[in-house]
């Protein structure tokens, strides 16, 4: 059974705002190292796939921040991107206590605590990162991004 929707993390959310902006941006933001303008389509098709894209606070907060991290007028267009993407997401709340009580939150921290607090098997993390990725396994709730970069 396909997933609902996808919760992404804050590296994948900064690649969909700065891709949807202008994808060749991709190699010029200095968060993005890891990725390239090819990414950006996957990534897109497979959040176009789903129904919802689901975000947390934490994430979003990280991803403002990623973006602000390069100079205007690009930094500009990308958080307006960020805005408008949180108007076409849907946003879970998790309290920072339930998520400091994660016991992965001391080695991957406040955000991704939240993140492994939210996910489910029908709204799985879409994710680069491996460690984060193996945590939300345990959940049987987890996609690896860099998977379909390489089919």
């Amino acid at each position: 059974m396909p997933p609902v929707g996808y919760f992404i993390d804050a590296n994948l959310l900064t690649l969909f705002v700065v891709g949807s902006v202008n994808k060749f941006l991709i190699r010029k933001h200095r968060r993005l190292q890891e990725f390239s303008e090819e990414d950006y389509p996957i990534l897109y098709e497979m959040l176009e796939s789903v129904k919802c894209v689901f975000v947390t606070p934490n994430t979003l907060t990280e991803t403002s921040n990623l973006l602000a991290q390069h100079r205007d007028p690009e930094r500009s267009a990308f958080i307006r991107g960020l805005g408008s993407l949180i108007s076409d997401s849907r946003e879970v709340v998790i309290a920072s206590v339930q998520a400091s009580r994660n016991d992965r939150f001391v080695r991957l921290g406040l955000g991704d605590a939240a993140l492994l607090e939210a996910v489910g098997p029908e709204t799985p993390l879409l994710t680069v990162d491996l460690e984060l990725y193996a945590a939300a396994m345990e959940k049987s709730a987890a996609v690896n991004f860099t998977y379909y970069r390489n089919l």
